[in-house]
Order: C-alpha cells, then sequence, then structure tokens
C-alpha cells in the first residue's frame, strides 16, 4: 500500500499555491494537507523540507524541481502531481530514476487556453490593447475613419506550430472566423493542412500560434530567423511558453515593424516581461491569463486529486508523465 505512515493514517500533502475552494476542501478531506494561504512560490529550502515531510506535492509550473532537488538525501515525497499540462519545470528522467511519480492535468485546460490565443489574435489584430490604453489616458478625440485600423481575421491563413489538444482546438475556432489553418507538428499529422517545415509555415501564415512544449529543444525555436521569415502584416501569438520565443529578437521586429503585432501570454523570465516588450505599442501582453477561469482551474484540481487518489489507492494512475 502507498499510505502515507504505517497504521494506515492520511498521506501527507503539500500544496504549493492556492487553489480553488473545491479543490483544497476535497484535498483537506482525503490528506493530511499543508496549503500555502499567502500565495507565493516557496523557494528552495521550503521545497527541500517539504521533500523530506511529505508524502505527495502539488506544484505549479513555478516550481522547479531538478535532478538534485529530486535526488534530495532524506526525500519522502513519492508523487508530485503537477497542477498543470506542462511539466518542463520537472526534471523528468531525474524524477523516474528516483522512484517518484509525476502526473500533469493535460484536458482540463483545452478550450480556455484555446480562448485565450483567439482573445489574442483578435486584439492583437484589432490593436485593442492600444484603443483602451488611448481611451483611459484621455487622448481619444472621437471616432474617425482612419483611426486606429487594424485588420480582420476572415480569410486570414493561421499557422499552428504543434498540433495537439490546444492548437486542434484554436484551429476549430479559428474556422468559425473563416480562417485557413495551416500546421507543423514534429511528426506528419496525417491530417489536411499539415506544412513540412516552420519555416515553411511561418512564411505563409498572417498569424502564427505557438503551442508546443517548453524545455531546451524548444527554447528560442522562434529566434530571429524565423521571424524574418513572417510577413510584414503577421501576428505571433504565444500560450504556450515563453522560453520558445527569443524576446529581444521579438522586440526589435516590433519596434521596428517588420511584424504587425504580437499576442503574448507566457514570458521567459515570469514574472518578469522584458522592458523592450513592455515599450511596444503593438504588443498585447496579458498576465499568464490562459487557463484562467473558475471551470478551468477548478476541473485541474479536481485532476490533480484524481491522479493523487489513485496513487494511493494503489491505481493505475490517470495521466502519467513519469
Amino acid at each position: 500500500m502507498r499510505n502515507g505512515d504505517a497504521g494506515g493514517s492520511r498521506p501527507r500533502l503539500y500544496v504549493t499555491r492556492r487553489l480553488p475552494e473545491a479543490v483544497e476542501a476535497r484535498l483537506a478531506a482525503r490528506f493530511d494537507a499543508r496549503f500555502n494561504p499567502e500565495d507565493r512560490p516557496p523557494d528552495r529550502g521550503e521545497l527541500e523540507t517539504a521533500m523530506r515531510e511529505h508524502d505527495a506535492i502539488c506544484p505549479t509550473l513555478t516550481d522547479r524541481f531538478d535532478a538534485d532537488l529530486l535526488a534530495l538525501s532524506g526525500r519522502r515525497v513519492r508523487i508530485l502531481a503537477n497542477f498543470g499540462a506542462g511539466v518542463d519545470h520537472i526534471d523528468l528522467a531525474a524524477a523516474a530514476a528516483h522512484g517518484i511519480a509525476v502526473t500533469n492535468t493535460p484536458d482540463a485546460l483545452t478550450d480556455a487556453t484555446a480562448d485565450i490565443a483567439i482573445l489574442l489574435m483578435l486584439m492583437a489584430a484589432r490593436r485593442a490593447g492600444e484603443g483602451e490604453r488611448e481611451l483611459r489616458a484621455g487622448r481619444w478625440t472621437g471616432w474617425r475613419p482612419t483611426h486606429m485600423i487594424g485588420q480582420g481575421l476572415t480569410g486570414k491563413t493561421l499557422g499552428l506550430i504543434g498540433y495537439g489538444r490546444i492548437a486542434q482546438a484554436t484551429g476549430r475556432r479559428a474556422e468559425a472566423f473563416g480562417m485557413r489553418v495551416l500546421h507543423h507538428s514534429r511528426r506528419p499529422s496525417g491530417e489536411a493542412g499539415h506544412v513540412a517545415t516552420i519555416e515553411a509555415l511561418a512564411a505563409e501564415a498572417d498569424i502564427l500560434s505557438l503551442h508546443i512544449p517548453g524545455g531546451a529543444a524548444t527554447r528560442h525555436l522562434v529566434d530571429a530567423g524565423l521571424i524574418a521569415r513572417m510577413k510584414p502584416g503577421a501576428i505571433l501569438i504565444n500560450t504556450a511558453r515563453g522560453p520558445i520565443v527569443d524576446e529581444v529578437a521579438l522586440a526589435g521586429a516590433l519596434r521596428e515593424r517588420r511584424i504587425a503585432a504580437a499576442g503574448l501570454d507566457v514570458y521567459e523570465r515570469e514574472p518578469a516581461v522584458h522592458p523592450d516588450l513592455l515599450a511596444c505599442e503593438n504588443a498585447v501582453l496579458l498576465p499568464h491569463l490562459g487557463s484562467a477561469t473558475i471551470e478551468t482551474r477548478t476541473a485541474m484540481g479536481m485532476q490533480a486529486a484524481d491522479n493523487l487518489d489513485a496513487f494511493f489507492g494503489d491505481r493505475e494512475l490517470p495521466n502519467r508523465v513519469a
């Protein structure tokens, strides 16, 4: 049995950030759970203590579990039930080597993140961020035919880099706007619209949207070279992971109007945003809102709880990644 202590006492669980009330209530009823009422990221020392004092941790993308932390002497933790789909903040190979199970929440956030991708497309194409800033600053002088002209989505080509659940959901939404949807994936999808290379996709797309995992293999995949292949009126959208984009190169292209705009929900050094991006009027910048609906965040928490229940109930893990 995987129960916490001898005698069948409840497993000890550490939850690194505040979760929706219904999720915390469920976890408190099932586990000897320690929550984070201050809702600040735990530091390295706190994570080390948690590794030694708890049977399970429910981390988020802000908590880095590298090889050294996973190999910690006196470690007690046997499962990391990640709150989120992405797990690039966890060294999966090290977790497997030390017998630590890792799970994620892959399905719960698909629709909400696809919605944010479309929101960013609309905001960037229609210059909504610029317009709101102008109005709030008292600079709007009234309607005129040539004021704040943007571009529409209908008839435009959307290029999806990656073709997983979120990319496909984004594509379906884009088609409802009358867009032509193309995609690139590491292996041919076998579906219409597949483009063989990222470079060819970037050259074809009016809007290029990122839907791939983070990590060393994709860091700065969107660099100055790829941005140079984009159309002058193109828009870049990132709802995936910040380090995929070379932010200095992107800011330079936006500043010089080599591409029309960008819509970003993620950043290379969150919560810091590169000052060059902050200075770009044609950049729409959101504070990582991709899954931020009460329905989605609750579903994510319940999925993490399902993984924990399965682990401590000696059942197959629904969403095991390591």
